[in-house]
């Protein structure tokens, strides 16, 4: 190699340890977050225009839209913070819960709003405490008062078992009939906890159905048995961090990570199994097979499997008028493919009238910026929540407003 193509090479290859070394998500640099209004082209609406709501948010989670058009986002480290009218407050709410948040897979998690009273906050987030005598991490669930911009009345209605190796994502999403449903993963690594999943007695690698109260729900699969704890829902799962229902059937859909490869959107099914870690598509990190098989015949076979993974996280059908041809799409939030850095995006799903996958799209591509959470806003646009240390809301509308019938 010529002496001067060698030092270029030495070069660049100092310049991108260097850069790798300083940037925690990899030799891939982050882009900065849109701070004006973009269009995009896409398959069956030719162009969307991407609106930057607000930036600035530090590693955010969740969100939840209230009546008074305030949207409340989490922030991992413990912040749960307001966007009112476009921008984002300055001033945390204060009275959120003392969150453990050193890990990545730890901190405030999801947020969501009590269907009959939007001043009622119900917020997931990882907890210390003692476990059969040993310091342990777990999931709580919190129910907490609005008054004002302060959240009062802060209780746990609901604490997991401890987990002493990780720590599980958590998912929570309000029922019709006013039940709540909460993920709880924490099953995802094979040889350390992917037992959890297939164990009835723990709650982690689990769907739980709980009352707002933080009670087991009525009608729940396993009440009465002595082999499961009576909140569980359904069981076999690794690490839920996506949940909504169908607008058709109602049914209950989830994304669900697997390790290399093996991502799922399931349809939850009471007392169902969905077979992590028994039976999976998935690979382990070092790159050899979770299980001897894909698919046996006891547990529920998913409705979606990526290859390569997505890391899938939030999910929401659109039933919105602003985007008719998108109506009955499935979007997900993807925070990297196959473990490559700045790969995130949003991705459309399409199915046919019989309820099969037909098609998939990635959107927003062009941001390298990981996906957290996906939402139908009230107005009937998508909002789209980037997972960063300066993480941005996104909301897509389409470029050519779509027109009513007066009549």
């Amino acid at each position: 190699m010529p002496a001067i193509v060698l030092a270029v090479v030495l070069a660049l290859s100092a310049v991108s340890v260097e850069h790798a070394s300083a940037q925690r998500r990899g030799g891939v640099p982050a882009l900065p977050p849109p701070v004006e209004p973009v269009v995009i082209n896409t398959d069956v609406v030719p162009e969307v225009r991407v609106v930057p709501v607000v930036s600035g948010l530090s590693h955010p989670w969740g969100m939840a839209f209230r009546s008074n058009g305030d949207i409340l986002v989490t922030e991992r480290e413990g912040r749960l913070r307001v966007i009112r009218n476009g921008q984002l407050v300055e001033e945390n709410i204060p009275g959120v819960p003392e969150v453990f948040a050193s890990r990545d897979r730890a901190g405030l998690m999801d947020v969501a709003i009590h269907p009959d009273d939007d001043r009622v906050v119900f917020l997931t987030y990882t907890k210390s405490i003692e476990f059969e005598g040993e310091p342990a991490l777990t999931v709580a669930l919190a129910r907490g008062l609005l008054d004002g911009d302060a959240l009062t009345e802060v209780t746990d209605i609901f604490v997991a078992d401890g987990l002493d190796d990780g720590i599980a994502a958590s998912r929570i999403l309000f029922h019709p009939d006013g039940t709540l449903f909460m993920s709880l993963g924490g099953s995802y690594v094979f040889a350390q906890t992917g037992q959890y999943a297939q164990d009835g007695t723990t709650h982690f690698g689990k769907l739980l159905r709980l009352n707002d109260d933080g009670t087991p729900a009525l009608g729940n699969p396993f009440v009465g048995s002595e082999f499961y704890l009576p909140e569980i829902f359904s069981v076999g799962h690794r690490n839920q961090l996506g949940l909504t229902f169908h607008p058709v059937t109602g049914d209950l859909w989830a994304s669900e990570n697997g390790p290399q490869g093996g991502d799922e959107v399931n349809i939850i099914k009471p007392g169902r199994n969905y077979g992590w870690p028994i039976a999976s598509y998935s690979r382990e990190y070092r790159g050899t097979w979770v299980s001897d098989t894909p698919w046996l015949a006891a547990f529920e076979e998913p409705e979606v499997i990526w290859w390569p993974s997505i890391a899938p996280s939030g999910l929401t059908f659109y039933t919105g008028e602003q985007f008719p041809a998108w109506q009955g799409n499935l979007f997900v939030g993807s925070l990297m493919v196959g473990r490559m850095f700045r790969t995130g995006h949003l991705e459309r799903v399409v199915f046919n009238a019989r309820g099969e996958e037909v098609g998939r799209e990635w959107l927003l591509t062009e941001l390298k910026q990981r996906i957290r959470d996906v939402r139908q806003g009230p107005d009937g646009y998508l909002y789209v929540l980037t997972e960063e240390e300066d993480a941005v809301l996104l909301r897509l509308e389409p470029v050519e407003s779509v027109e009513t019938d007066p009549n």
